[in-house]
């Protein structure tokens, strides 16, 4: 629903004095005396690709990205097992979706995902189910999280995993979900979760047609390689499309199926044969960098930081920062 903010990856330039604390904030010469803040915020980076077979339709995922805070997106995966009863999957996660951005500066909500998840699940009238992810960062840097389902989220600091949600089932490929319907889950089921980052910390969120495709070290190789975001976004889901629709790829969700006992018939195990293949689904990927801004107390005071060698001087305010 929203467009991504196109940035480039940052990462911490070594200079000669990379072992001595950085200066603090001091302000330019040509500005009075004033207090600076430092305060976190979101670049985000997103890219969709809908299942093979509903690519006229957009398919049945949904996702919206703001900049309340430090910044916030959230991800929505319509089941589709609503279309056998001629329902469009898409409509549920769709309207979640616009009621999480329409309920986002709710007095009430006051930076809770799961309040989020809450108001925008009570105000969503369509018929239908859909798990969901919603994770905002504050501006001192602490990401909150809110999730009902599968659709994940992984941090990587200085080319390692360092978190990961853990995605909520019922039985194999029946997750958890967010539904019409009284049986479905509430946000009193959400995984709820708190990370602390860093700058430079890189958030990698997406529907389960991204990570059933999708392993750990290929997510960290194509971050390395990629010069941005958005670039990111684009490279990551367009590799697990590839997987996807290969038959032979030894896919996370192929691994996870042969675990839980689901495997070709034992004569071909008997010729060496095994359960392999992508998922086809549709995938969605956000892709998002912590970045640290320097905000004066009194807007429109002109502010140094002094980064080793390098002094950047910094005029604008938060939402223009985000904006890359």
């Amino acid at each position: 629903m929203a467009a991504s903010t196109a940035s480039r990856l940052w990462l911490p330039r070594p200079t000669a004095s990379s072992h001595c604390p950085r200066s603090p904030p001091r302000l330019s010469r040509f500005s009075p005396l004033r207090a600076a803040k430092l305060e976190s915020v979101l670049s985000i980076g997103t890219h969709v690709i809908p299942h093979p077979r509903k690519v006229e339709t957009g398919g049945e995922d949904a996702f919206f990205v703001g900049d309340d805070g430090g910044g916030v997106f959230a991800i929505a995966d319509g089941v589709s097992g609503w279309a056998e009863k001629n329902v469009n999957p898409a409509l549920f996660s769709r309207e979640l979706m616009a009621n999480s951005s329409t309920f986002l500066k709710d007095e009430e909500v006051s930076h809770d995902p799961q309040i989020l998840l809450m108001k925008a699940h009570a105000a969503t009238s369509s018929t239908g189910s859909a798990t969901a992810i919603i994770a905002m960062l504050e501006k001192t840097g602490t990401l909150k999280i809110a999730s009902v389902g599968d659709c994940g989220l992984k941090v990587i600091r200085k080319g390692q995993v360092m978190f990961s949600t853990c995605p909520q089932e019922h039985y194999f490929d029946c997750p958890y979900q967010l539904s019409s319907e009284a049986i479905g889950q509430t946000y009193k089921d959400a995984l709820v979760c708190t990370v602390n980052l860093m700058e430079g910390d890189i958030i990698v969120s997406g529907s389960d047609g991204f990570f059933d495709n999708i392993f750990d070290q290929q997510i960290l190789a194509v971050i390395s390689e990629s010069p941005g975001i958005d670039e990111a976004a684009k490279a990551l889901a367009e590799l697990a499309r590839k997987h996807s629709v290969d038959v032979r790829f030894d896919s996370p969700y192929s691994m996870e199926a042969r675990s839980r006992g689901f495997d070709v018939p034992w004569w071909k195990k008997l010729l060496g044969a095994k359960l392999t293949g992508g998922k086809m689904d549709d995938i969605t990927v956000i892709v998002a960098q912590v970045k640290t801004v320097v905000i004066p107390d009194d807007e429109g005071a002109i502010v140094e930081r002094e980064n080793g060698g390098e002094k950047v001087t910094v005029a604008a305010t938060a939402s223009a920062e985000q904006k890359g």
